[in-house]
């Protein structure tokens, strides 16, 4: 069975249940498992890369490529 036909399955089950624990149940190990995910996937940062990162940042600021927290706020409404 390919993991498309499993999802479709597993919804219908999950639509069938009527019991609020067991979708809170259902809903906490997603969430537990999402995290798990998220946390194997990070990678540490080279001290260098890091160093690099931060040369840059001052070069942004040095050359004017930045812009202020409220303006970033109007930006970020405008896109609404």
């Amino acid at each position: 069975m390919d993991i498309s036909t499993r999802k479709l399955n597993l919804i219908e089950e999950f639509l069938r249940i009527s019991d609020e624990s067991i979708i809170e149940q259902l809903e906490s190990f997603i969430m537990t498992e999402k995290k798990k995910q998220y946390e194997r996937d990070l990678k540490p940062m080279a001290l260098k890369e890091f160093h690099e990162m931060i040369d840059q940042a001052k070069q942004d600021k040095v050359n004017g490529r930045i812009i202020s927290q409220e303006e970033l706020k109007k930006r970020v409404k405008s896109w609404e």
